[in-house]
């Protein structure tokens, strides 16, 4: 039967209204700026090596040499053949950037109430609840736009399971596929990660419930049906997941082989990250109740508390004029909870909550359930250390746990379940199967809970807390005992003000609700009513902390950086070397370096594990035979003069031979070697690199090299090296380029040969006497494998829409 246009008329016109939405919240854009991401101008200045060679050549390079002295672009952007999901997922962010992310929020929120069967009016207020959660906006201030991406098509992902549950298997199965591919083309795997374990809430919920009702193979149908799509979608993205499973095993996120600090100290052995760096963003206990009141811990590190504060007043007690006093209110040190760093409250809305709890009295069934479940899971697990006992059973025996940081961001299945279950507390008020005194009792229970949590809060707030944070010892340090009870003043101000404010919207929900089950007020007006109401409570808040001022003219963002003096000098120098910026800009900005030049710094969640084990023990000490080693040839640093660029002329250069090969037991012998290493004459190398196909015994790892010996650097590209070598004997030769054993293939006059990890970060290679060209090419394999796997599985899907709507053709004809 043909779809109506009647029918779809409403859903166009809702998303629309998405649109008007999302570009009206960030309005700028429509003025040709663009939002300032620190995140994301970071992650400009790590990947223009590789944009400018892809714009220069037309060409794709998987290893960029501007960062981290070298690694592989797959964290950085890269861009894959034949990946066709990338393709949709870029259609559907049409929108100038943020309001792309903001748009596909609503979007896939709203196909997720609309195949739970929720009126589309419903839906749509709904998905507002869901697209402007704090959390979800703040990220997009701050640039972490591949996370905000993830939680993007998390509804739409479960979408496609519920249909698959609601025997829809066809249809099902293709959202899910092509949901769950959009999701890992975001290519945040925490997020990701984090859906999962809602899916395992779910299918628990639902595995219990197909017991119950005798259903079983229908859930186990359903559930292998699923299993066939999702790998059908990590199919669409082969190459990124592939390339990704490689690469995670030798960057910061796999298991490192020292057994030692670079202080010495007993490192904890892991296969993931270090249980403190999990664990250093925990959740505070208390700060739950941030969620309910936006400032219930002050809000974040920097608000803008203006003139008439206690913060200003204090400022101009310490002789700040009116300027200075009022732009130091501006960063006024307001959270005083334990996290080392907050933006903003992860606030889901004083409404929403309200109409959450109210859920949880009125919501029966297997969906109160898998949503309750989900909500707790995520809420007990973003408690990190503050609950150790379940944190540490996550990081030690849950597979994967430990690969990902920052556990209070699980936050985000929280704030994904909350919505849904409020919006369907609003769908049972609206349906006639309850009775009115049910629903009044629901609300009665509910307001006396919300309304009195608010009503404790302020009684009893000076009683309950004393309004004191981690970093106050600091500001009494440097200001005083005066200066931070005026903090302290202004602390508890804005927890009374967010509190009252919680306040008068439970009640304003509760009586727009009384009003509604006594007769007094239409359906029409209640959904009004509520719709203004998320919006006023939610983007009120989050205009605190992402608004029109964080916009900037898109040059800002596009050339983020300027050359100073000494980079232009730097830049003078056309031949291949490091530099390291030491500077305090460069500290500030860390991939500054790496805009305009080959650089030691870098910032980025997961670069090369071995190459942050030397910069941690020597490169960030500034241990000069290390600088030397890594070709470091320039080091900008602050001077009375302003920033200036030094030049080391004892850099090792970009490859020389060594007279003898030192083999070491272990990782730690032989980071600790580094140290006083002679490495222009000796390179260290672990036993296990040791292969017979490379190192004849008979040479005894010691090598003749004489005055005439000569190896020079000819071509460079990021993804690509050619050398010239002379030596009238076998040698071995040390490149300063970092070692990457998935992908760099090598040869010596066209054929074939084997490189080697030495001096536990570099490359080095068996040279025959003689003269030679030697090359290397970054041409990782698993790049072609997961194209053609991506190839497939995209040709697959296609064949499988056109039969689905062949068979369904034929099902309406007949």
């Amino acid at each position: 039967m043909p779809i109506s246009f009647k029918k779809i008329l409403p859903h166009i016109l809702i998303l629309l209204g998405f649109v008007a939405i999302s570009l009206a919240y960030f309005s700028p854009v429509l003025q040709g700026k663009a939002i300032f991401q620190n995140d994301i101008k970071q992650y400009i200045g790590m990947s223009k090596q590789q944009k400018d060679f892809r714009a220069e050549t037309g060409e794709e390079t998987y290893w960029t040499n501007s960062a981290f002295g070298g690694m592989p672009t797959y964290q950085l952007g890269a861009i894959y053949p034949n990946n066709y999901i990338k393709k949709l997922d870029l259609a559907l962010r049409f929108l100038p950037r943020p309001a792309d992310y903001l748009f596909l929020y609503l979007l896939s929120f709203y196909i997720l109430l609309l195949v739970l069967k929720v009126d589309f009016k419903l839906a749509a207020i709904g998905a507002l609840a869901f697209g402007f959660s704090t959390y979800l906006i703040i990220i997009l201030g701050v640039g972490h736009n591949s996370k905000a991406h993830a939680i993007a098509y998390m509804p739409m992902v479960l979408s496609g399971i519920l249909l698959t549950f609601q025997r829809k298997y066809f249809t099902g199965f293709l959202l899910t596929t092509i949901a769950m591919g959009l999701e890992i083309v975001s290519n945040h795997f925490q997020m990701t990660y984090y859906l999962l374990l809602l899916v395992i809430v779910l299918g628990l919920v639902y595995l219990i419930d197909a017991y119950k009702k005798k259903v079983l193979s229908h859930y186990f149908k359903s559930v292998g049906i699923l299993v066939l799509a999702v790998f059908l979608s990590i199919g669409l993205n082969a190459t990124g997941v592939l390339a990704t499973k490689e690469y995670v095993k030798e960057s910061t996120r796999g298991k490192s082989e020292l057994t030692i600090n670079p202080d010495g100290s007993p490192k904890e052995v892991t296969s993931g990250l270090d249980r403190d760096y999990i664990t250093q963003f925990s959740y505070g206990l208390v700060e739950t109740f941030n969620l309910f009141i936006p400032r219930f811990m002050g809000g974040g590190n920097s608000e803008n508390l203006g003139k008439d504060s206690n913060t200003y007043e204090a400022y101009r007690k310490l002789g700040a004029s009116h300027t200075q006093a009022l732009e130091a209110a501006e960063y006024a040190p307001m959270y005083w909870g334990k996290q080392p760093i907050v933006e903003a409250p992860a606030y889901v809305g004083a409404v929403v909550l309200f109409l959450f709890v109210l859920g949880l009295f009125l919501v029966k069934g297997r969906l109160k359930w898998w949503l309750v479940g989900g909500t707790i899971l995520s809420l007990l697990l973003s408690y990190g250390k503050n609950l150790s006992f379940l944190t540490n059973f996550f990081i030690d025996y849950v597979p994967l746990y430990n690969k990902f940081r920052a556990v209070s961001s699980i936050q985000v299945l929280l704030e994904l379940c909350v919505p849904v279950l409020a919006v369907f507390s609003l769908v049972k008020l609206l349906n006639n199967f309850e009775k009115d005194e049910e629903k009044l009792k629901a609300l009665k229970y509910t307001t006396v809970i919300t309304g009195g949590l608010a009503i404790l809060f302020l009684l009893l707030k000076d009683t309950l807390f004393n309004f004191s944070g981690a970093s106050d010892g600091v500001y009494i340090q440097n200001y005083g005992q005066d200066f931070i009870r005026s903090i302290k003043e202004d602390r508890r101000a804005i927890f009374t003000s967010d509190t009252i404010r919680t306040l008068v919207l439970v009640l304003l929900s509760a009586a727009t609700i009384y009003y509604y089950l006594k007769g007094k007020l239409k359906e029409q007006w209640l959904l009004v009513i509520f719709g203004v109401l998320i919006l006023f409570d939610l983007i009120g808040v989050n205009r605190r902390y992402v608004n029109n001022d964080d916009f900037v003219p898109a040059i800002t963002m596009n050339k983020p950086f300027n050359a100073n003096a000494a980079d232009k000098e730097i830049l003078k120098d056309k031949s291949h070397f490091r530099v390291f910026d030491i500077s305090n800009e460069g500290l500030q900005n860390r991939t500054k370096a790496s805009y305009f030049h080959n650089s030691l710094n870098g910032y980025n969640a997961a670069e090369l594990k071995r190459y942050r084990e030397v910069f941690d023990f020597y490169v960030s000490k500034n241990n000069i035979n290390v600088l030397n080693m890594l070709n470091t040839k320039y080091i900008i640093a602050d001077s009375e003069e302003g920033i200036i660029s030094y030049v080391n002329d004892k850099a090792n250069g970009n490859a020389w031979f060594v007279k003898k090969l030192k083999v070491v037991e272990t990782a730690n012998e032989e980071i600790l070697a580094l140290d006083s290493l002679d490495n222009k004459n000796v390179a260290t190398i672990h036993k296990s690199q040791l292969k017979a196909s490379v190192f004849k015994p008979e040479n005894n790892l010691s090598f003749e090299v004489d005055s005439l010996t000569s190896i020079t650097l000819k071509e460079v590209k990021p993804n690509y090296l050619k050398y010239a070598s002379n030596n009238s004997n076998d040698g071995f030769a040390v490149f300063s380029e970092i070692y990457y054993g998935n992908g760099w293939k090598t040869y010596i006059n066209g054929a074939p040969t084997n490189h080697v990890r030495v001096n536990y970060t570099l490359r080095g290679m068996n040279i025959p006497k003689g003269q030679h060209v030697i090359e290397f090419k970054f041409d990782p394999d698993v790049v072609k494998t997961g194209s053609t796997i991506a190839l497939a599985s995209s040709v697959l899907l296609v064949l499988l829409v056109l039969g689905g709507l062949f068979f369904e053709f034929k099902q309406n004809k007949t």
